[in-house]
């Protein structure tokens, strides 16, 4: 009975809803009616009823959603405007490495250009508001006296201004296109390596199976200086190497001038040698020289002469125990080759933004420019650590020398030039740690970029005397030198922070969009390459490597032209992010460990405690860490700014937004918001 009477009133609905339909002014033929007991009035068109309140819940999410991007935009701005008024409180502007008399003669070229930008910005507002924009007044037609100045201006900007401008526009282009050419020319290349699979060949392989003697001699330096976060790792790593204790020594070079920090050292030293490792602890009363310095006294010792290679360590380097059986090899046989150097791998590269693109720029360093020079040219720059030398290349090309703050790569070019070989292993690892603030990756980028100047100063009269061929030359001269280490950061600077911003107050000069945008970003993409995982981090990479260009232009400009900040060596701090836990689990991971070497390589985390306590007693007692406001960097930003309010007035929408971010990223360098953050 219920089932007919349900039948019954679905029969009437569907006869209802066919002549509703039937109506040919019907527009609602979506909807259904759903009976509402609650509604008496017949007339209410409750289909249309529904779809509005639908409708005003859409609009009110939208705008929840609206509200709290709002939100969230008001906090991130009130928390910069906090943080930058605390840091302009505190006074604390650049480091002590950037008080030089050359930096400050760039921060007040910076300055003068800044006021000369706002004067130009208010000339131009106020030409904008008159309409002379649109309709620009000539010296006939002008009648009044700010006309005919304007008038002037005009003619002067076209006449004078915009074609030297223009040149100097013409050469940056041509000189970013070859530097363009040479990445793909690389990018080719590294592909050719993967796709053919080319890769160094050993001549032999240590199983364990030999006799001890035949194993080299291997000579293990770890130079440090004031390393107290690090010293640990990088002594137990290279302690527990997988290689016969009586042919191996190591020499722990601590340049420290803190009492504490050697006491430290020692005591480290100490504990491994009463474990039988054969491990020395040297320490220099004069520090000269600085890393070169603190190596060529190392190489002095008479005991050396009974070793054949040296494996260098900088104090946050953590080999893995089969560092040594994975690079000896490639000597065998190979009476020429002088160095095989290991690629880095970072404990900390994901800590914070700061870290992350640090790992795509020496991604792209290791896995493109060094294995691509390793496998054509068999030269390339040695990276200072993770590197095996033959000590006879060593001494043939004159050893260490104190003349430079780049004391690896000028061993590499000497060795270049006198006839040795090097090879670059892409698949062996060494963990290391990078700089987690901006004022020491900052202070890093100086030593690297004014180096290489003071080498080309010091050996292009060498190189074009030394008996190699002419093609070396040129590589070494053209493109080692002057394409990757000088020109690379002149017309980056040059470019985006000198002509780009007085190009829209110049407009006679032009930019073109494809410079600004297109080829930079296509440039991005290849340098993300060997760090995939980094790609949603491609726009904040292209900002920062912009920002970056006026420390590197500095450092440049210091080391060519011999001004005193070249010479400062500031060793890079790290805060030991790497524990023994870390090497550990990426022993493990890479290799095949013996239970011996794992167990031994645990025990160290049993030693020191007391040592442990002492160091973080006198880590808080130290000198308190603070960000700081960099000048320079602000005030670019604001140069960059100004100009994007200029490009406003000429509708010019890719200067604008690059203009603007390139801006902002210059303001949040400036204000040190990029690295660690120090509360």
């Amino acid at each position: 009975m219920s089932n007919q009477a349900q039948n019954h009133e679905f029969q009437e609905w569907w006869n209802k809803q066919r002549g509703f339909l039937d109506k040919p002014d019907s527009t609602a033929f979506l909807t259904v009616e759903i009976s509402n007991p609650t509604t008496s009035d017949p007339t209410v068109d409750k289909g249309h009823t529904r779809s509005a309140r639908q409708l005003s819940w859409l609009w009110l999410l939208k705008f929840q959603q609206l509200a709290t991007s709002l939100a969230w935009l008001t906090n991130g701005s009130v928390y910069l405007l906090r943080t930058a008024n605390r840091r302009i409180a505190a006074s604390r502007t650049d480091s002590p490495s950037d008080s030089s008399a050359s930096s400050r003669r760039l921060y007040r070229i910076i300055k003068l250009f800044l006021l000369l930008v706002i004067l130009l910005l208010c000339f131009e507002l106020a030409a904008y508001f008159k309409g002379w924009h649109f309709s620009p007044p000539s010296m006939e037609s002008a009648e009044a006296a700010v006309e005919r100045a304007y008038a002037k201006w005009l003619e002067i900007r076209a006449g004078y201004l915009a074609p030297p401008l223009q040149s100097l526009t013409n050469v940056c282009i041509v000189l970013f296109l070859i530097q363009s050419v040479d990445r793909v020319v690389l990018m080719l290349g590294c592909f050719w390596i993967k796709f053919r699979k080319l890769r160094p060949v050993a001549a032999v392989e240590y199983d364990g199976s030999e006799n001890v003697e035949d194993y080299p001699m291997v000579l293990v330096q770890i130079p440090m200086c004031n390393e107290r976060e690090v010293y640990q790792q990088s002594i137990s790593a290279c302690c527990v190497q997988d290689w016969p204790k009586e042919r191996m020594l190591i020499q722990v070079l601590d340049d420290s001038d803190e009492l504490d920090a050697q006491l430290l050292i020692k005591a480290e030293v100490q504990k491994w040698q009463q474990r039988g490792v054969h491990i020395l602890y040297r320490h220099r009363l004069i520090r000269t020289g600085y890393k070169a310095g603190n190596l060529k006294s190392a190489m002095n010792c008479d005991y050396v002469r009974d070793y054949e290679f040296v494996a260098i360590f900088d104090a946050d380097f953590q080999p893995g125990p089969d560092f040594l059986k994975k690079t000896i090899p490639y000597f065998k046989g190979k009476d020429d080759l002088a160095l095989v150097q290991t690629r880095w791998a970072f404990v900390n590269k994901d800590e914070n933004l700061l870290t992350r693109l640090q790992n795509i720029n020496l991604s792209f360093h290791f896995e493109v420019e060094q294995q691509v020079n390793g496998v054509f040219i068999n030269f390339f720059g040695f990276n200072g650590t993770a590197g095996v030398w033959r000590i006879k290349a060593l001494e043939e090309c004159g050893g260490w020398l104190e003349r430079t703050t780049v004391e690896d790569m000028d061993i590499a070019v000497r060795a270049h030039l006198c006839g040795w070989k090097f090879i670059y292993l892409n698949d062996v690892k060494c963990l290391c740690e990078l700089p987690e603030s901006y004022e020491a990756y900052k202070k890093q980028q100086h030593r690297w970029h004014s180096g290489p100047m003071q080498l080309f100063r010091l050996c292009f009269a060498d190189t074009l005397r030394a008996k190699v061929s002419f093609g070396k030359k040129a590589n070494l001269i053209f493109l080692f030198f002057l394409l990757r280490k000088l020109i690379l950061p002149f017309y980056s600077f040059t470019l985006f922070c000198i002509i780009l911003p007085l190009s829209m107050f110049l407009p006679e000069a032009e930019l073109p969009a494809w410079v600004v945008c297109y080829i930079p970003g296509l440039m991005s993409i290849l340098n993300i390459l060997p760090a995939p995982r980094s790609f949603p981090f491609i726009v904040p990479y292209l900002l920062f490597e912009n920002t970056m260009s006026v420390t590197k232009f500095h450092a440049m400009i210091s080391g060519l032209f011999r001004l005193g900040s070249s010479y400062e060596w500031v060793v890079t701090k790290k805060l030991g992010r790497s524990s023994e836990a870390d090497l550990v689990a990426f022993a493990e991971k890479e290799s095949d460990p013996l239970v011996e070497t794992t167990n031994l390589h645990r025990s160290s985390s049993e030693s020191g405690l007391d040592a442990l306590n002492k160091m973080e007693t006198t880590k808080k007692s130290g000198k308190k860490k603070r960000n700081r406001l960099y000048r320079k960097e602000l005030a670019l930003a604001m140069i960059l700014l100004t100009a994007a309010l200029r490009s406003l007035l000429s509708a010019q929408g890719i200067h604008f937004y690059f203009l603007l971010f390139q801006g902002i990223s210059f303001l949040v360098v400036g204000l040190d918001l990029i690295g660690e953050q120090v509360s």
